[in-house]
């Protein structure tokens, strides 16, 4: 496996998990200050504005991260160049144009999501908080092609320091804004609510402004590249921007479909409830599914995530240069390094879903439920992420826009009937079932593209299921014999049985992955080398 993706892998990775962590931990104290009961309200903003950032950016960083890479590859720097200079005016357009959009779409959005004003909000409160969201639209492309055009050139640290930074000045902002909101000024918490979503835009400046530092501080090295390129290729704007949109509109779709899922579930959950005569706790079970029980099961799909930004740019040097064993390499260990860490973590919240939940929110069976049941989800989130990457960086943009619809009109005709006969699990069970339609399609594409076999992978990942079954029977053992001992009782005694029962898991997974020498298999030369110095095998 190329250094490369092994060092852009980690290096995202854990700035998406910081930045995920964070945007996980945010919401204990959000929640204490604005209440269960609007909670709701903030995420009625965050779904549209997901969809409308996703249509605007989702692409941009990495088709562009996969053009700058295509054309670095045979040493044309400058073409690459070409492309950043003129993409920072079509992103202030884009950026521009969708703000102006769901700005002024607002008001029918929040007549789509409620009929009337019911009880719990109104249509003009909706209307209020997608469009204090909307803002942030006017950065956030600008940010996308920096991006991406860094990711290109192997660069990958500025765009995880960018996020944590974002997400770090947006976080103080809400908690400090509505805590003067509610606590200071004395208002209501629907008003903080917000502020809250404002936040995003004043997150969005300060991630613009760690990327221009990077933009700084590596521009002496592009100079040099650019100055020893040979001149940029005589391929015309329209051509350029015709072969990037060709990279975005799958890219496009990849972080559109759970938006578009959560959409889905947003406009037909409510009404399908009242549908059945449990209109008194639909807000509240949609509110557990998607946002509450949602930032946590993305948790683990950010492994997922950081390789799909890193592999783009691999896979596309490799395929260019015909290198089907660099292909081949990369693939292997991309699908069982992310099952590897990403499968333990989902059977780590089903174990300690009450746990977990009683933590970051409150003491909540029905909660602690849905939680677990849309744990495993997780799995299928990041192996369609990362499945989607390969298709893209093999040029296979088609068979992208396929299964992403395909996975969606199964959503889409089994949520209603699904609802109806489970409640909140029918709206899992249908997500469920139409992210497996379109990773199947995907894996199936992929192997006969490719010629790519599974049978290696497939024996490592049955190791790899043993191990986390014997680690699956410890951390459930050791929290019974916890709970024997003393029931959880408040936030903090459950943040200790989660803390005891990881670290159980994680020791008996750890040993075990390196005295069967598996981890120094799937992580390299250098966890080798450790591992021998310490006598733990490999």
């Amino acid at each position: 496996m190329s250094s490369n993706l092994v060092k852009g892998t980690a290096i995202l990775t854990i700035g998406l998990f910081l930045s995920k962590a964070l945007g996980l931990l945010y919401v204990i104290p959000f929640y204490a200050i604005v209440g269960e009961e609007n909670i709701g309200l903030y995420q009625y903003a965050y779904i549209p504005y997901n969809l409308a950032l996703a249509v605007a950016i989702s692409g941009a960083p990495l088709a562009i991260s996969k053009f700058v890479s295509k054309y670095n590859a045979v040493g044309d720097y400058a073409t690459g160049r070409k492309l950043m200079k003129s993409g920072m005016l079509v992103m202030a357009m884009t950026g521009i144009l969708s703000f102006l959009v769901l700005f002024f779409l607002a008001e029918p959005i929040a007549h789509l999501v409620i009929t009337n004003d019911e009880k719990d909000f109104s249509i003009a409160e909706v209307t209020s908080v997608i469009r204090w969201v909307s803002y942030a639209l006017l950065v956030v492309p600008l940010m996308s092609i920096v991006r991406g055009y860094l990711q290109g050139n192997q660069k990958f640290e500025p765009t995880s320091v960018s996020q944590l930074i974002e997400q770090i000045v947006r976080i103080i902002v809400v908690l400090l804004g509505a805590f003067i909101v509610v606590n200071v000024l004395d208002l209501s918490p629907r008003i903080a609510v917000k502020f809250a979503v404002f936040a995003a835009f004043i997150g969005a400046l300060a991630g613009l402004v760690v990327l221009y530092k990077y933009w700084l501080k590596y521009k002496p090295e592009f100079n040099q590249l650019y100055e020893s390129s040979p001149p940029a290729s005589d391929v015309t704007f329209i051509d350029m921007y015709k072969e990037v949109i060709g990279y975005t509109i799958p890219f496009v779709l990849v972080g559109v479909v759970n938006p578009l899922y959560q959409f889905v579930d947003m406009i037909t959950f409510n009404s399908t409830m009242e549908s059945i005569g449990r209109e008194e706790v639909a807000k509240t079970y949609f509110t557990m599914l998607n946002f509450l029980t949602h930032k946590i099961v993305m948790i683990p799909v950010m492994v997922a995530t950081g390789f799909s930004m890193a592999l783009i740019p691999v896979i596309t040097r490799f395929y260019t240069k015909n290198d089907q064993k660099g292909i081949t390499r990369s693939l292997d260990q991309t699908y069982q390094i992310m099952l590897f860490l990403t499968a333990p973590m989902v059977l780590g919240l089903i174990v300690l879903s009450n746990q977990v939940y009683t933590f970051f929110y409150s003491d909540n069976p029905v909660g602690a439920d849905v939680l677990a049941t849309y744990a495993p989800v997780a799995i299928l989130f990041g192996l369609f992420t990362v499945t989607a990457a390969i298709l893209q960086g093999i040029d296979k943009h088609k068979w992208i826009v396929f299964t992403s619809l395909a996975g969606l009109l199964v959503k889409m005709i089994l949520n209603i009937p699904l609802i109806k006969l489970f409640e909140v699990n029918g709206a899992i069970a249908a997500t469920a079932i139409g992210y497996t339609v379109a990773v199947g399609i995907n894996i199936y594409v992929i192997s006969r593209v490719l010629h790519y076999q599974f049978k290696m992978v497939f024996r490592r990942l049955i190791l790899i299921g043993i191990f986390n079954v014997i680690m699956f029977i410890a951390v459930h053992f050791t929290l019974k014999g916890l709970l024997a001992f003393s029931p959880v009782d408040g936030k903090m005694q459950a943040l200790l049985y989660v803390l005891i029962c990881a670290f159980v898991g994680v020791v008996i997974y750890g040993a075990l992955s390196l005295k069967s020498g598996l981890a120094q298999k799937l992580f390299g030369d250098r966890l080798t080398r450790i591992t021998r110095k310490l006598g733990l095998g490999g």
